[in-house]
């Protein structure tokens, strides 16, 4: 199988995993797993493709283990049987350092200061365990907000790692946000004045 085939049937599973089983009938429980034999007949291609697209794909997405499958996180809510519960009882207490990370852009800082780092249409917010993390990052990434993990639990909300390597939780106040490192040029310029949004020192 070449690269491109595996790229374009691990676009296709990663929609069907993530948002499409309510759309395409594909069954699935609330943990996000579905029957295998399912997602070959709705995918259209064989169990040793399926098995190519999981073990090749360079960011983990997907978990198998031979009669099920599913992606490790990143669900929408919207259409899909997967609810908060049952995919944060299936995920790990993330026990590593207080500061976790979230990459964005310059133009969402503002929406941010006022709302906090909200989860939008997937089932939570990602960060990141390392500022240089490869996690979540996109050509789009501007600033590096850094997290305290301990603010997060003081205000009720627990934080979780995917076996892909994924650092989840509901949504972050903006007073879990205790730092802001700008990574492009643009964002080092108004470095100051982002800052100054978040409430938030060097």
């Amino acid at each position: 199988m070449n690269n491109k085939s595996v790229t374009d049937k691990s676009k296709l599973l990663s929609w069907l995993l993530r948002h499409g089983a309510g759309e395409e009938g594909l069954t699935m429980d609330a943990a996000g797993w579905a029957p295998v034999d399912e997602v070959l007949r709705v995918a259209r291609c064989s169990r040793e493709v399926l098995e190519d697209v999981v073990v090749l794909n360079n960011k983990q997405r997907y978990e198998y283990d031979g009669e099920r499958v599913r992606a490790s996180q990143g669900h929408s809510l919207d259409g899909m049987p997967v609810t908060l519960d049952a995919l944060e009882r299936s995920w790990a207490v993330y026990d590593g350092g207080d500061a976790v990370w979230h990459g964005t852009s310059v133009e969402a800082i503002a929406g941010i200061a006022r709302t906090g780092i909200e989860r939008g249409q997937r089932s939570h917010v990602h960060l990141a365990e390392a500022v240089d993390s490869h996690v979540g990052k996109r050509a789009s990434v501007h600033v590096m907000l850094e997290v305290s993990v301990a603010r997060l639990r003081a205000v009720g909300l627990e934080v979780y790692r995917s076996p892909n390597g994924v650092v989840l939780t509901r949504e972050v106040p903006v007073g879990c946000i205790v730092r802001l490192d700008p990574v492009s040029k643009r964002a080092k310029s108004v470095a100051a004045d982002l800052r100054g949004l978040l409430g938030v020192e060097l």
